[in-house]
């Protein structure tokens, strides 16, 4: 039997952007929504943040949590077609938003705006996803071990439908610009193949497909870092003992590896604006980033050798906070406000 929400907390994880302003007006007066709401933004620049919004959904009072980022803005009929949108059988645990990213007007996206649109197809992302306070109760909600924005939302998406939930696919819609960013942006996102690692020990040789995370190019990062680091060894093995075969095998892994580095660029080059500035940017992080994703694979395989995913336990009966519950404290971080008095 469908029915309404009883209530919904939002759980906004911030570090400080200037977007969190647009986005809290964007949600338009919480008083006037079909159900009590409140906003919950919980500061995430000190443990990540999975663990933000764990301190915001033990906080939070109402049935269902909604998690958002705090650089998306939300459609002016949000807040009612949340409402709809929850308003489902009690099987259903979560309910993904739409995400739309604005592409650029009048040239081809760039290869960071490339990776930002792909958000727009990505499944139970926290950008804009709901769930049932029962459901994260049953689960222990995120794993903390993902220290960035980074498959901690699929992770967590997994082991609710595991525990025996439903997760849907809603109607609302926000809107997720395209950050601004450096050149080095695509070298710094490499940092997730540690989270990658941990994903693998924990659920196997078939995670990404469990996860229904799409495939991946560190085999192909691996086979040119190895090309890499093989042209070099040879090269001054060669210097030091002069032999033609030595310097016949560096001069070999040197083609393979510019080989693969030319060809991972081309695939980043060809959809893009073609521009000198672009162009150049992509040579030079297409040479970086396979060393650099390699080094985070091995840092996390090393790290979370004998990692267990989180226990499930027994659905709760999910009791909430009393109502004249006062706002959290300073040291969780979390600030309340809320549409219905406290």
């Amino acid at each position: 039997m469908r029915r309404p929400p009883a209530g919904v907390s939002l759980v906004v994880p911030t570090v400080g952007r200037p977007s969190l302003a647009a986005l809290v007006a964007s949600l338009g007066d919480l008083a006037a929504a079909p159900v009590p709401v409140e906003l919950l933004t919980v500061d995430g620049r000190g443990r990540g943040p999975a663990a933000a919004r764990n301190a915001g959904w033990r906080a939070a009072r109402h049935e269902w949590v909604a998690f958002l980022d705090d650089d998306v803005i939300a459609a002016p009929d949000w807040l009612q077609r949340l409402v709809e949108d929850l308003t489902v059988e009690e099987t259903v645990g979560g309910v993904q938003g739409r995400i739309t990213v604005p592409a650029p007007a009048g040239r081809r996206p760039t290869d960071w705006e490339r990776l930002t649109a792909g958000l727009a197809g990505g499944a139970w992302i926290t950008a804009d996803m709901a769930y049932r306070r029962a459901a994260l109760q049953q689960v222990g909600g995120f794993d903390e071990r993902f220290p960035r924005a980074f498959r901690e939302d699929a992770e967590l998406a997994y082991r609710i439908r595991g525990a025996g939930w439903r997760l849907l696919r809603g109607g609302r819609t926000i809107v997720h610009p395209v950050r601004r960013e450096g050149p080095w942006v695509s070298v710094r996102t490499q940092r997730g193949n540690a989270d990658d690692a941990l994903l693998r020990h924990l659920y196997g040789p078939r995670w990404r497909d469990l996860l229904t995370v799409p495939p991946g190019r560190r085999r192909a990062h691996a086979a040119v870092t190895a090309a890499g680091v093989g042209a070099l060894a040879l090269a001054g093995a060669a210097a030091v003992t002069g032999r033609r075969a030595v310097t016949a095998g560096a001069l070999a892994a040197g083609l393979a590896w510019a080989a693969g580095t030319a060809r991972f660029a081309a695939v980043r080059i060809l959809p893009g604006p073609r521009t000198p500035r672009e162009v150049a940017t992509m040579l030079v992080t297409s040479a970086a980033i396979p060393p650099v994703a390699v080094a985070a694979w091995c840092r996390g395989w090393l790290r979370w050798r004998g990692a267990r995913p989180l226990p499930v336990g027994p659905a709760p009966a999910a009791p909430l906070p009393a109502a004249g519950a006062a706002a959290l404290s300073d040291v969780d971080g979390v600030a309340r406000h809320s549409g219905v008095p406290a």
